[in-house]
C-alpha cells in the first residue's frame, strides 16, 4: 500500500475547532452517531480500530481529534486532527482509526454531498468550473477556516427542530460553496459537470452499487459513461483506483459480510450477492476478510456479543 506524498502536519487546536469538537461530543453523547439531519454521521471511539470496510459515498469528513487512514486499492490517505477527506464518487475503501484513546477520543463527522447541488452552483457561476488535471476518488485538506461557521450551525439545528426545514438546505448550501472554493474544491467541482470524466464514472459508480449482484460487460458501463471500452477502463481505474471488477468484488463481499452478521445462512449468502459459486465466493470472501465465511460470521457474533456485554 502506497502512502499519499504531502500528508499535512497536525493541525493546531483553534477556538473553532474546539468549539466544533464540544458540539459533536455532546451530540454523540446524547443520541450517538446517527443524527436529524440527513447523510450527517459522528464517530466517536475510545482506542484504535481494526480494518473498517466501508462503501464511502459522495461526502466530506472532518477530524476534530486523533487521526485515521483510509485506502482505496493501492493508494493510503493519512488525515488527522484539523484535516479533512472528501469523497467524489462512489466507492469502497478500507479504513483504520489510528489515533485514539480514553483521555482523547477520536473524533470525526462526516456529511454526504448532494451532485445536484454541486451542478446548481456552478451553473450560477461558470467561472468555478475546474478544467486541471482530473482528481483522484479521494483527496485530503486542511480544514479552510472559513468551513467551521456553517458546521458549527449545521450541528447546532440538531437542537433546533424547529428552525431545521428552514435553515438546513440554506446551510448545507453555504458548505458546498465554502468546499468549492477550498482546496478541496477541484475535486468537488468535478462531480458538479455533467460531462467530466469523474461525473461520468460517479454515475457508473452509483449504478455498481445499487445493481452489485448483476453481472456486467466493460463495454456497457464504457456506453453508460458514454466513453470507449478503452477510455472507459483508463478514466474508472484512474478515478477509484480499482478495475471495474475490483470494484464489484468490494462491493459484493462487503454487503456479504453484512448479511452474514445480520443471521443470514452462510450457504445463501454468496447467491445473494450475486456469485454463482460457492468455492469462488469463499475464497475471495477469506482472501478479503482472512477467514471464510462461516468461520468470519462466528468471529464477528462473538465479538458483538463481547462489546454489547451479552
Amino acid at each position: 500500500m502506497t502512502a499519499q506524498p504531502n500528508v499535512i502536519p497536525m493541525q493546531p487546536d483553534n477556538p473553532s475547532l474546539s468549539r466544533l469538537r464540544d458540539l459533536v461530543e455532546q451530540q454523540w453523547q446524547t443520541h450517538g452517531p446517527e443524527s436529524a439531519i440527513d447523510g450527517l454521521r459522528l464517530t466517536h471511539a475510545l482506542e484504535p480500530s481494526g480494518t473498517i470496510r466501508a462503501l464511502y459515498q459522495t461526502s466530506f469528513c472532518i477530524v476534530l481529534q486523533g487521526a485515521k487512514v483510509t485506502a482505496v486499492g493501492e493508494s493510503a490517505f493519512h488525515y488527522r486532527q484539523g484535516e479533512c477527506l472528501l469523497a467524489s464518487v462512489n466507492v469502497p475503501v478500507n479504513s483504520r482509526i489510528v489515533q485514539a484513546s480514553p483521555d482523547k477520543p477520536y473524533l470525526a463527522l462526516s456529511l454526504s454531498i448532494d451532485p445536484a447541488m454541486i451542478s446548481e452552483l456552478l451553473v450560477t457561476h461558470p467561472e468555478m468550473a475546474y478544467r486541471g488535471p482530473k482528481q483522484p476518488a479521494l483527496v485530503t485538506a486542511g480544514m479552510p477556516d472559513d468551513l467551521y461557521d456553517p458546521v458549527i450551525r449545521l450541528l447546532r439545528l440538531l437542537d433546533q427542530p424547529d428552525d431545521r426545514e428552514v435553515l438546513e438546505p440554506l446551510v448545507r448550501r453555504e458548505i458546498c460553496w465554502r468546499i468549492l472554493r477550498s482546496p478541496l474544491g477541484p475535486a468537488l467541482q468535478q462531480i458538479g459537470l455533467k460531462d467530466s470524466d469523474t461525473a461520468r464514472i460517479g454515475r457508473v459508480t452509483a449504478w455498481m452499487q445499487a445493481n452489485y449482484q448483476q453481472p456486467f460487460r466493460v463495454a456497457e458501463l464504457a456506453a453508460m459513461a458514454s466513453m470507449s471500452p478503452a477510455t472507459f477502463h483508463r478514466h474508472f481505474k484512474s478515478i477509484t483506483r480499482l478495475t471495474p471488477v475490483q470494484f464489484q468484488k468490494l462491493v459484493r463481499l462487503q454487503e456479504a459480510r453484512r448479511l452474514l452478521l445480520s443471521d443470514q445462512e452462510v450457504a445463501s449468502v454468496g447467491y445473494q450477492v450475486g456469485y454463482e459459486s460457492p468455492s469462488q465466493f469463499s475464497r475471495d470472501y477469506r482472501k478479503l476478510f482472512g477467514a471464510p465465511p462461516g468461520r468470519d460470521k462466528a468471529v464477528m457474533r462473538s465479538s458483538v456479543a463481547i462489546e454489547s456485554g451479552v
